[in-house]
């Protein structure tokens, strides 16, 4: 009887705040178990991170090391970190639960885009992550070398570890981003036209987005990301005109234009 009231198995307003409330719980359940997780190995994870400064005070035999400010600095630190190490485990868990909540409501080809997306963004992003790691030592190596001859670089941990996560988030958002473009002309939002003319645009983000990125003066550097990431940008940019010129293809077979093929390709998805 139920059924035949609701055939189409629509949920209201209710049963959407419950099903939001279930996921909220579940995925802070899991980014807690994270955080758990987190503190237990931060001590390998802040030796991993200030190796670099502990490499190049060897090196070059500098007066160079990581301090704590205060008194409840470590604790903090160790805080702070765990709850970005639990985000980051549970990253998994909670992107699922953010799938599982959005995907009723998208059409059969954008679950099918977004899948596509979340396959292709996970390595760009952990190959954004990886060059910034790499880059990382010559970063620090370059910035502690404005140290004056005979001073101490007594650097604070809070700091360092932050600097250290943007550079690593940064590098491996920007990565992510032409795969967003892909996505968005994919679904119709964005045309590869629109794509290719804003490329100025593009650009000017993409060297602002660098210097973000590469916190040391040397123009080598912001290339180092610029390339990558101005590449990755127009193959977005080469993949869209693909994929419209197909959809205008098909679209022309039907005797219809461009937008009116969208429309009919989404009714037949419904």
């Amino acid at each position: 009887m139920a059924r035949m009231k609701n055939p189409e198995k629509r949920m209201g307003l209710g049963g959407h705040l419950k099903e939001l409330r279930n996921r909220l719980f579940w995925s802070a359940l899991f980014i807690f178990s994270g955080t758990v997780i987190g503190w237990l190995i931060f001590d390998q994870v802040f030796e991993l991170l200030q190796a670099p400064i502990v490499r190049y005070a060897a090196e070059h035999h500098s007066n160079t090391t990581i301090n704590f400010g205060s008194v409840t600095g470590a604790f903090d630190l160790r805080m702070q970190t765990s709850i970005f190490l639990g985000v980051l485990l549970a990253s998994p868990f909670w992107l699922y639960n953010l799938w599982a909540f959005i995907t009723p409501g998208l059409k059969k080809h954008e679950r099918r885009y977004t899948i596509t997306f979340l396959g292709f963004s996970v390595p760009l992003f952990a190959a954004g992550c990886w060059l910034a790691w790499n880059s990382l030592p010559y970063f620090i190596s370059s910035l502690i070398g404005f140290t004056p001859t005979g001073a101490a670089n007594v650097i604070n941990a809070n700091e360092y570890v932050l600097f250290t996560i943007r550079v690593l988030l940064v590098f491996g958002l920007a990565f992510v981003l032409p795969v967003v473009l892909v996505l968005l002309n994919f679904i119709g939002v964005l045309s590869a036209n629109s794509i290719l003319k804003s490329w100025r645009i593009a650009v000017f983000i993409i060297a602002i987005v660098a210097a973000l990125a590469t916190p040391v003066s040397d123009p080598m550097s912001m290339l180092l990301v610029m390339i990558p990431m101005g590449l990755l940008y127009f193959l977005a940019a080469g993949i869209a005109w693909l994929h419209d010129k197909r959809a205008s293809k098909r679209a022309k077979a039907l005797g219809l234009d461009f937008d009116e093929f969208d429309n009919l390709a989404d009714e037949s998805d419904s």
